[in-house]
């Protein structure tokens, strides 16, 4: 019986620790295509090779039939980002928005209180 790529490659990535929305950012889809991609019995092997040098995995060992190990061999010497570096550059970003959220906010209260005096 044929393997399930979708399937294998969602659990991949689930072991991986790697989130769903990451993989979407970085392969540059969205979390609906990747979500797609787990129903699917039989994937493009572009799509499944490019999900393997975003989460670095080497995917010839789940499908030996499409890749060889030297497939998955990083091209260049740039580390990939630590996801707890990440998880801080997002919590930075979310707290500028909250931050110019409040302050647009803010404003908006005074001119209306000074619009009802």
């Amino acid at each position: 019986m044929p393997i399930h790529q979708g399937k294998t490659i969602e659990q991949i990535i689930r072991r991986s620790g790697n989130s769903f929305t990451r993989v979407a950012r970085l392969t540059k889809v969205s979390r609906r295509s990747v979500y797609n991609w787990f129903s699917q019995p039989k994937l493009n092997p572009l799509i499944i090779h490019k999900i393997g040098c975003v989460i670095n995995h080497d995917f010839s060992i789940e499908f030996p039939d499409l890749f060889s190990p030297e497939d998955f061999k990083p091209v260049n010497s740039a580390p990939v980002p630590e996801l707890a570096q990440e998880k801080r550059n997002l919590e930075e970003e979310v707290s500028m928005w909250k931050d110019k959220y409040i302050e647009i906010l803010e404003r908006y209260n005074q001119l209306l209180t000074e619009k009802l005096s």
